[in-house]
């Protein structure tokens, strides 16, 4: 199911979603996979420009959250806001810096970097036309009845997927590329950042949750400056991550019917793969369909990063 659509659906019937809503079913610990489901060439190409491999780059993160008390800390602290397990979001911290890039051996270059880019010159745009000029055309006018951050945003996102990728609208060839690599990573496509690797796009989704949650302000595309140092600082960002991870295990228990909040392995996967609210939905249809059929429902499953993290579970239960 689009992401419209998944937005749409939950605004029209969430009074019918939720007298319809299943029973829920309590995903236990552990891996649905006894082996680890294929890693994408993409990482491992990654990591061999770094000239590593993923058992190295697993051992120096677990290094830093072992001896880095203030950040075990922070993350009891922020995951305690969010009502999580902490391992929920030492899952995610893992999985990104085993397969994405290196994590640094301090946690004290994550603050510099972010003052770094307060004194940058940085905006969101595609050829000279900001983000914020860009979702004013009247192709988003859909849009704007979505208040809360992560709809509005999943609703301009599917816009940008159904109207302009790929295609010229007016004068105006638009690359057939992700809307967040287009619009809102202006060193290099792909890129995320700090302690907890989020993509621009998503901290501007999960905006108004930390704003109610823990208080900080709200991030605005136009300010391009203020999302990075956001999620370079790990005192902004940490919120950021509990919130994406939040979302996840709210989406799957209200719409898909499961409690994936004793699964760190399925939630840091959520994390990796982004869409929770369009991954439940469509997970619900396919059992929905199973059963109708004389089938068995499908657990929520993991995927590569996901099995690392139940399986080196003890590792992160020994850190809190």
């Amino acid at each position: 199911m689009t992401q419209l659509k998944t937005a749409i659906v939950l605004a029209m019937f969430g009074a019918v979603l939720a007298e319809t809503a299943p029973a829920i079913t309590v995903v236990p610990e552990g891996n649905r996979h006894a082996e680890q489901p294929l890693i994408p060439a993409g990482s491992h190409n990654r990591t061999s420009k770094l000239k590593t491999n993923f058992d190295a780059k697993y051992g120096k993160v677990i290094a830093l959250l072992q001896k880095d008390e203030d950040l075990r800390e922070k993350i009891t602290e922020v995951a305690a806001a969010y009502e999580i397990d902490p391992i929920h979001i030492a899952g995610a911290i893992i999985g990104e810096h085993t397969y994405n890039v290196d994590v640094y051996d301090r946690l004290q270059t994550y603050y510099v970097k972010a003052i770094s880019y307060l004194g940058s010159d940085l905006s969101f745009e595609f050829e000279g036309e900001t983000i914020g000029d860009f979702v004013e055309r009247p192709e988003f006018d859909d849009c704007a009845m979505r208040k809360d951050s992560y709809d509005l945003w999943v609703c301009r996102e599917e816009i940008w997927n159904t109207v302009f990728r790929g295609k010229t609208v007016g004068e105006t060839r638009f690359p057939d590329d992700r809307f967040s690599a287009v619009f809102f990573q202006p060193f290099y496509a792909g890129q995320t950042f700090g302690i907890g690797q989020l993509n621009p796009l998503t901290a501007l989704q999960m905006s108004d949750m930390v704003n109610t949650v823990s208080g900080l302000p709200k991030l605005e595309a136009k300010n391009a400056k203020a999302v990075y140092n956001t999620i370079m600082d790990p005192d902004l960002t940490l919120p950021y991550v509990a919130a994406t991870i939040r979302k996840a295990i709210d989406s799957y228990k209200e719409i898909a019917g499961f409690d994936i909040s004793g699964n760190p392995g399925i939630t840091a996967t959520l994390y990796n793969l982004g869409d929770p609210v369009g991954r439940a939905l469509a997970l619900r249809a396919e059992n929905r369909k199973s059963l109708d059929s004389g089938g068995k429902a499908r657990m929520p499953e993991e995927n590569y990063y996901g099995w690392l993290v139940n399986h080196r579970l003890g590792e992160l239960r020994a850190l809190f």
